[in-house]
């Protein structure tokens, strides 16, 4: 098992509207975050691509990395990940390569070939494209290609672009991503943050097949985990009721904002949903200071992860920043 001092700490800022403030504030947050994280020593800062949804303001993925890297010194920012089936891989590598000379060595890109929408908006992102299962290994090598030295002949060069070499993350919650990520050579993040069931199976797969590479020698596995963590467990589990709403809200096709804490949330649902709840955040980290620093051993036993990467939506921004701090000082512990 890993010492909690040896994996490193992240986040992955979904960039939530918070019910009753505006897009602007959101954006606002996101960056106080994201300095916060910084002096915490986090080792990155990525947001997430998603679409037409009401509480997420994060679609404008490489406008928002800039700004946050801007908006910080030395911490890493990133995608968590760029949605490569919206985009051609030349665009992808002109707007990361412009970020990486921008802000040297700070910017991570992390891939998904998920669309990060319902379909209606998929077809107004991609037109009249089809995307299949074939696509998305020729786009990573396509991207890293762009990315990379300039070759006698090329003639198509992403500029800015070529070579810079921005570091290139498989994202998946799938054993086909585990395993390109392996194919490849590539550090590997798992959206166990809201879809675990097969974070173990999918980790076994890309460790098992791992070939190193001339960016990689040996695997490197980051999850996704969920955060809820406050001075006593009673505070967190009434934080998180705030999650609770929003997943109910996935799992039922009722998107909102993220909505103020309620009390007792979970109590008043139907089992059904309880469980269902449940299930999505089953990798969730809830509760005080003791709780949140044993949910982050469970998770190193059982996933032997080099790297956490905290989702936490808390609906008062300074207590996030809070459990932000709760986190930090369990890892450190």
């Amino acid at each position: 098992m890993k010492n909690l001092k040896d994996i490193q700490l992240s986040m992955l800022d979904l960039v939530a509207v918070r019910e009753g403030r505006s897009v602007a504030d959101a954006l606002a947050v996101a960056l106080d975050t994201a300095r916060h994280a910084e002096q915490l020593g986090f080792t990155r800062y990525w947001v997430a691509e998603h679409h037409n949804m009401p509480g997420i303001a994060s679609s404008a993925t490489a406008v928002l990395v800039g700004h946050l890297a801007g908006g910080t010194r030395r911490i890493r920012v990133g995608s968590g990940g760029i949605m490569l089936p919206n985009h051609a891989p030349l665009v992808v590598a002109e707007a990361f390569g412009t970020l990486a000379e921008l802000y040297p060595g700070r910017i991570d890109l992390g891939l998904g070939r998920a669309p990060g929408t319902d379909g209606v908006t998929m077809r107004a992102l991609r037109r009249d494209r089809v995307e299949t299962e074939d696509d998305f290994p020729r786009e990573v090598a396509e991207l890293q290609q762009l990315l990379g030295p300039v070759q006698p002949g090329q003639r198509v060069v992403a500029m800015p672009g070529a070579g810079t070499n921005v570091p290139i993350w498989i994202l998946g919650s799938s054993l086909f991503s585990a395993r390109l990520a392996a194919e490849r050579g590539l550090p590997y993040a798992f959206a166990s943050h809201f879809a675990p069931r097969q974070v173990l199976q999918a980790i076994e797969l890309y460790r098992s097949q791992f070939r190193p590479s001339a960016v990689l020698a040996e695997p490197y596995v980051m999850i996704g985990v969920p955060l809820v963590a406050a001075p006593t467990d009673e505070e967190a589990e009434f934080l998180a009721s705030s999650n609770y709403q929003r997943v109910l809200g996935i799992l039922s096709g009722n998107r909102r904002r993220l909505q103020p804490p309620v009390e007792g949330f979970m109590a008043s649902r139907h089992p059904e949903e309880r469980a269902a709840i449940g299930d999505f955040l089953a990798a969730a980290v809830i509760g005080g200071p003791e709780r949140v620093r044993e949910g982050f051993a469970r998770l190193a036993q059982v996933t032997g992860a080099d790297e956490f990467m905290v989702v936490c939506d808390i609906f008062e921004p300074a207590l996030r920043l809070r459990a932000l701090d709760i986190a930090a000082a369990a890892m450190a512990a």
